[in-house]
């Protein structure tokens, strides 16, 4: 089990990350739109550094739903290796078998 601070301080990444994203999309056109003046393209820029580095996309670490571990996450499952194969062996994931030749 991963420490419960981390955890905590991803899901309040993915909070803030959820809470700026319309406001990040709309100062990005605005600082990327070759039309509008120099000033405003600028001011746009500013207000873009001032949002929290939290609030950003990339610092959101794909977690396991079971256990919180952090590596060798499966996607698909939203889960380790090691819960993946907990739970398929007990026959708990739906449409998952182990394979046998």
């Amino acid at each position: 089990m991963a420490k419960l601070s981390s955890i905590n301080k991803n899901e309040r990444r993915r909070k803030l990350a959820k809470k700026f994203a319309g406001k990040v999309v709309r100062l990005k056109a605005i600082a990327n739109d070759e039309s509008k003046p120099e000033e405003e393209r600028f001011l746009a820029r500013l207000k873009l550094a001032e949002v929290p580095r939290n609030a950003n996309p990339t610092r959101i670490r794909n977690r396991c739903e079971v256990t919180g571990r952090p590596r060798a996450y499966y996607r698909k499952f939203r889960m380790s290796r090691v819960s993946l194969r907990e739970l398929a062996n007990q026959g708990l994931i739906p449409g998952v078998v182990k394979s046998s030749w």
